[in-house]
């Protein structure tokens, strides 16, 4: 509550409206019963001014129902827009919160939970205020307010409603206490249910290729029933609530005990009246206690879940004060270990410089780490133990946005957003790229052509996640995302794997062009990438078994042999000193093998890409 109170109390103004308008509203709602029992004992009294004074009460009383209808119209102006800026604040902090988190923190999140989070759980933040503690505060002061007027009238007469207000705030004490874990449950579910229909959409192709209709209908059934049995707990919570009973009760203990004062002639009729209707206003809160108090209590709920994903700890800070200027490009990697989560390390004890302005090829079997090395430098993820450093800077003690924004990724899995492909192209300079630069980006990666192609060329518009596009196209323009940032630093994970060859080539040569003074850690299967870099980097098992030039590794590295589908192809040279026949180094970490098959193949590669007539210029690197 102190975080959902913060908030409010940065709109002053329009709070003081809201409190302010509320209780003026009760005051004037509770003068309505008063004025009504003067109406009747000036109709019931002696005199010729019968006429005068029913007047006079009556224009009091259309004055105060002028009144009333203008200061709740105050009061729930107020109450609306404190909601409407509750639910803006709160959407806004979420979002930055989830952007400033680290990608581990993300690799844990089921991303329809959070989805419904920041949709559901924040608009049940608006749905608190108004109308939960909208009512609340005017069911409140109109359970208070008309006990003074009660004791003006005769203080004896507050016996009946003290006891009932004392009889009620222990009741709705029970029922919120019965309330709060199925409100819990319900939000939580809710999220379980959300998550299951976001993996469902994310995945129908999956779905329908292996024909799981039916399974994934049981699995959704089976959420939406437990989300329904919550509501169902609610209401039989709800079904109990006794304030109802009890209000009848003291409304019948109340009519006694007027009457029996009228009796002795202690009140008049008129006082019995007025009596009557100032407990009549208790009913407000006695029967929309059992709604508001359950908006409230979804709220909090809801508040809860919000700041759990808020005050989780990231692993990376942004280090807005850490250093920042023109990249030079080096890149040193000191015995770099890293893990994910509590799993085995992912790479162990990694060492290796790549110089300014040089490309440096990481290869290695599926599963050896290569990916995962690539993620270190832009702090993605942080190492374990050891470090990295840029220009001689830890990366670590670099301010992130400077080392990010100076650095260029593109991955296998390629994002893209549902909007146009000028807007993508640009994505990585905030939009603020000229459409001049995001053509020649487009050019300089092949993308040009197929774009020109399109409905409205750069205007058009392509699916979530580019699913419009085939995945030649995705990746071209993820190139020319990536060309457009003119980075210091670029990280090529197979960015060309759903490239034709005739392609390939083009863009190898527009990327050869771009390369000249930028560092370039490049991950790939094709040799013909490979054979280009001034270094290759050999990893196993998150280990660096060896490094250095193409050649280098070709007549030292056994490994480095045996990861080729066809390396008894390559032009292999003749054995040095301290190697044997085998090609070996002593000491040299090698792959087991079986027979003719096993010398051919590595255990993780046994295919070469087809379409290319020049053997090994194709070979396969898994």
């Amino acid at each position: 509550m102190r975080w959902i109170a913060s908030h409010l109390r940065r709109h002053p103004l329009v709070l003081f409206a809201f409190l302010g308008g509320s209780v003026v509203m009760v005051v004037l709602n509770s003068m309505v019963p008063a004025l009504t029992g003067a109406a009747f004992d000036a109709v019931l009294g002696d005199g010729d001014g019968r006429a005068r004074e029913l007047a006079i009460v009556s224009a009091a009383l259309l004055g105060v129902i002028v009144l009333r209808g203008a200061f709740d119209l105050v009061a729930r102006l107020g109450s609306e827009t404190l909601a409407k800026r509750l639910e803006r604040e709160a959407r806004d902090e979420l979002y930055v919160s989830l952007l400033g988190k680290s990608q581990t923190f993300h690799n844990r999140q089921r991303v329809g939970d959070l989805m419904a989070r920041a949709a559901n759980d924040i608009r049940q933040l608006s749905h608190m205020v108004n109308p939960g503690i909208d009512l609340i505060v005017d069911s409140g002061t109109q359970g208070i307010i008309p006990l003074f007027f009660i004791a003006v009238i005769d203080p004896r007469l507050l016996l009946v409603p003290c006891l009932f207000a004392v009889a009620f705030v222990v009741a709705l004490w029970h029922y919120m206490r019965q309330l709060n874990p199925v409100s819990t449950r319900m939000r939580e579910q809710f999220g379980d249910l959300n998550a299951g229909l976001n993996e469902a959409v994310r995945g129908i192709e999956v779905i329908k290729v292996t024909a799981q209709e039916p399974h994934e209908r049981r699995r959704f059934a089976v959420n939406a029933t437990r989300y329904r049995d919550s509501f169902v707990r609610n209401g039989l919570i709800q079904a109990r609530y006794l304030p109802p009973l009890l209000l009848a009760v003291a409304m019948a203990g109340a009519l006694w005990h007027s009457l029996t004062l009228y009796g002795a002639g202690d009140l008049t009729l008129g006082d019995v009246v007025a009596f009557m209707g100032l407990m009549g206003l208790l009913g407000f809160p006695t029967f929309i206690s059992i709604f508001a108090y359950s908006l409230v209590q979804l709220g909090i709920v809801s508040a809860r879940r919000i700041l759990t994903i808020m005050n989780t700890e990231t692993e990376l800070d942004r280090n807005a004060d850490g250093h920042s200027g023109t990249m030079r490009g080096e890149i040193v990697f000191e015995n770099v270990t890293f893990r994910y989560d509590d799993g085995e390390p992912a790479l162990r004890g990694v060492t290796f410089t790549a110089r300014p302005g040089e490309t440096v090829a990481v290869v290695g079997e599926t599963g050896s780490g290569k990916s995962t090395l690539t993620k270190l430098v832009p702090r993605i993820y942080d190492v374990d133990s050891g470090r990295i450093l840029v220009d001689g800077v830890d990366v670590r003690n670099w301010n992130l946005d400077s080392l990010r924004s100076q650095i260029s990724t593109i991955e296998q899995d390629i994002v893209l957003f549902s909007r146009s492909v000028a807007e993508n192209i640009a994505f990585s300079l905030g939009q603020r790229a000229d459409r001049a630069d995001v053509v020649q980006a487009a050019q300089d990666a092949q993308a040009d052509e197929f774009i020109s192609e399109l409905d409205d060329g750069y205007d058009t518009v392509i699916g979530e996640r580019g699913v419009t596009l085939s995945g030649g196209q995705r990746q071209r323009l993820a190139i020319a995302r990536a060309l457009l940032t003119d980075p210091a630093v670029l990280i090529l994970d197979d960015s060309t794997s759903a490239i034709d060859s005739a392609t390939e080539d083009k863009i190898q040569a527009a990327i050869g062009r771009i390369l000249q003074g930028r560092t370039t850690l490049l991950i790939t299967h094709r040799l013909s990438q490979i054979r280009w870099a001034d270094k290759v980097v050999l990893l196993r098992r998150g280990e660096l078994v060896d490094s250095g030039t193409h050649d280098e590794l070709l007549s030292r590295c056994a490994l480095y042999r045996r990861i080729f589908a066809h390396y008894d192809e390559v032009d292999v040279p003749a054995p040095v000193d301290g190697v044997e026949a085998t090609g070996e180094v002593p000491g040299e970490m090698t792959v087991d093998t079986d027979g003719e098959a096993g010398r051919r193949t590595s255990a993780n590669s046994e295919k070469a890409v087809a379409g290319d007539t020049d053997g090994p210029e194709e070979a396969v690197v898994v």
